[in-house]
């Protein structure tokens, strides 16, 4: 197969591609709607307004999202081809015991992770080459399912002689190495995107027919297999593959595999199984099906209202907030078993921090919030989203972590592809969907949770708002938010203040600023002191008739911080770290000819902001004095996300301050 690349279009061509999909392709869509398809809702008491109604504009997360959409899905769309993703489902369409059967059991999500992210990109950039592409590859995966619906290329392409994963038979190693459950949700993930940026069901049916396999095959009944997910996500997949179709069976089985966990053959805490999961009060185990778990936990709660899943996530994530969380907002504190560690458990040179745990702890956040609207889920969310999450990807787009250490002896460097390829086709499918995390709506409300330049379109009681944000988040504090369109009814602007700004690093004391600031913020309406209170939720809430041209102007106090680790935390015991709003710094040899593991940083240090627009794609430093050996030397350092782009060198986020 020929891969098309560039995959652009000129605004000209997309213009006439959008003019064909209002007039052709929405009215089909629109029928499918009237002719009877049960139309469904989340059930999360908060309304995430959709990515496709929210354009970006800024250069942080502009070029980021450009990025992705010229270097990165293209570049994983390659390696699907060149590693032979593809060939895998050519094979399965034509089995044989001459087959040598490599790779990993879960190869075949890569193909899927990378089709949903491109999807999110066809509902932003309309690409009839980009659409054709996907359907070519799709024609590939069909051909691959077997007549009842299995889908799994490790098995079928050599069945006497499968991978060494999969086990002799179906499902029977499903527990432990074989991921055909979990190719299933990542199938899911990918066809339900599609599905919503075409129109078209060539990929829905085929997740839909093998999850109907799976539904028939596993369960408790006569002639059925008891099993649940070795690596979770079939569950928050199937919850969406229920909103889709209308189908209860597949919330059933999505609940079915929560409800069994720790009630069948495996019962250990790597795999989270060690207890029923209404039980479960810590983070343990393999962080990535950790968090895919919780996230699945909190989407069939909201679907079902079982608020014993509701409880058990929230103890969890107290847990993981209060004693198993990187000051970067990464989790996965071992690679024995990319797991997290015991309380407090946080060493920073051999610190996991998977990109995918990153990129499934946002997913938590984010449903949190959805659940209970408190500011705290995004502040820890922005945590994570800035620093241990972007770190994972080069800020041209193609160059990739799979763990994101704290510290680095040198021995670090990007890669442009990995065997175990989860991390970048991972990171292909979040960064497109990042606009879907600004804004939210519940009720008369809505919420202003991440600080982007950009244009949102949505309704509010039924009624359509249009609000333009401008800012230079995360180097600057300052946020202008302006009325474009509005009704005559009053709805309340709840905009999120950080807890950065309220003087708390992260919601738990695991980590504390160290420097005596006191930072502050200030809220305006057309010039005036905006007439509006901090509510318990951690918004500040204005509540009026807003009119074309109101303008709200933010103004955070943004000041790099020194913060403490718990004394509990024995690796961070005599060190301190930097941050400057959201942005957590780090020290690197390229600013310093010095081993910045050595040098010795006090709290109170004076700390000079540098903005550099000509380095890194646009980043402020900050400069400081420290000492080394007892000399006096110049300290500088950068954001943490953009270490590792100039060679390889030393690297800390912890600097010494004793």
């Amino acid at each position: 197969m020929k891969t098309i690349f560039p995959y652009g279009i000129n605004e000209k061509k997309r213009k006439q591609i959008m003019k064909r999909f209002i007039l052709f392709v929405l009215p089909l869509l629109m029928l499918g709607c009237a002719s009877g398809e049960k139309k469904l809702t989340h059930g999360y008491p908060i309304d995430p307004v959709p990515f496709t109604s929210v354009t970006v504009d800024e250069a942080f997360w502009g070029q980021r999202l450009q990025a992705s959409r010229d270097v990165t899905i293209p570049l994983a769309f390659s390696k699907c081809e060149e590693t032979g993703r593809y060939d895998n489902f050519v094979k399965a369409a034509n089995p044989s015991d001459e087959y040598e059967v490599g790779g990993f059991s879960f190869d075949d999500t890569d193909v899927y992770k990378t089709i949903e992210g491109a999807s999110y990109l066809l509902q932003t950039y309309p690409d009839e080459q980009l659409e054709a592409y996907i359907d070519s590859v799709l024609t590939i995966v069909a051909a691959a399912q077997e007549p009842d619906g299995y889908l799994y290329t490790a098995r079928t392409m050599n069945p006497a002689h499968p991978h060494d994963w999969a086990g002799e038979e179906r499902w029977v190693a499903v527990e432990n190495l074989s991921h055909e459950f979990y190719n299933l949700g990542h199938m899911i993930e990918g066809a339900v995107a599609h599905y919503r940026a075409t129109g078209k069901r060539n990929f829905l049916d085929i997740a839909i027919r093998y999850a109907d396999c799976v539904c028939e095959n596993i369960g408790d009944g006569e002639g059925q297999f008891a099993a649940v997910p070795g690596h979770q996500i079939a569950e928050m997949a199937l919850a969406k593959l229920y909103l889709v179709t209308g189908e209860e069976k597949y919330l059933r089985q999505a609940k079915y595999f929560l409800d069994k966990r720790g009630y069948t053959s495996r019962k250990d805490e790597y795999s989270q199984a060690h207890q029923p999961v209404v039980e479960q009060e810590e983070a343990v185990g393999h962080a990535v099906r950790a968090v895919y778990m919780y996230s699945g936990m909190a989407d069939v709660a909201a679907l079902t209202g079982d608020q014993e899943y509701i409880d058990a996530v929230g103890n969890i994530w107290n847990n993981i907030v209060g004693k198993k969380y990187y000051i970067t907002g990464g989790i996965g504190a071992t690679n024995a078993g990319e797991a997290f560690g015991k309380n407090y458990q946080l060493p920073n040179a051999t610190a996991y921090c998977e990109t995918c745990a990153a990129i499934g702890f946002v997913y938590v956040n984010h449903r949190l919030f959805l659940l209970h609207g408190e500011s705290k889920y995004y502040d820890v969310l922005e945590r994570t989203l800035y620093n241990g999450l972007l770190s994972g990807v080069s800020l041209d787009g193609g160059g990739f972590f799979y763990p994101n250490p704290l510290e680095s002896n040198g021995g670090h460097e990007r890669q442009p592809w990995f065997g175990c390829a989860c991390c970048p086709s991972n990171i292909c499918r979040f960064i497109p969907s990042l606009p879907g995390y600004v804004y939210a709506v519940k009720d008369n409300s809505l919420y202003v949770n991440l600080f982007v330049s950009d244009e949102v379109k949505t309704e509010v009681e039924g009624r359509e708002v249009v609000l333009k944000q401008t800012t230079n988040y995360p180097w600057s504090g300052d946020v202008t938010i302006e009325v474009e369109q509005a009704s005559r009814k009053p709805f309340a602007l709840k905009i999120r203040i950080p807890g950065w700004v309220k003087g708390d690093v992260v919601p738990s004391d695991l980590y504390t600023y160290a420097d005596g600031k006191d930072l502050g913020y200030s809220v305006t309406v057309n010039g005036a002191s905006a007439e509006g209170i901090l509510t318990e939720d951690g918004y500040y809430t204005i509540e009026r008739v807003w009119s074309e041209g109101d303008k709200v102007d933010v103004a955070f106090d943004m000041e790099p911080r020194a913060v403490k680790a718990h004394e509990l935390v024995e690796a961070d015991k005599g060190k301190v770290a930097f941050e400057r709003g959201p942005i957590v710094y780090c020290a690197e040899w390229p600013d310093n000819d010095f081993d910045v593991r050595e040098v010795v940083v006090e709290a109170d240090a004076e700390l000079e902001v540098v903005e550099r627009a000509d380095m890194l794609y646009g980043i402020n430093q900050l400069k400081t004095n420290g000492t080394l050996n007892g000399e006096e030397v110049d300290v500088t350092l950068i954001p943490y996300y953009a270490w590792a782009h100039r060679g390889r060198g030393t690297m800390a986020v912890w600097l010494r301050d004793e």
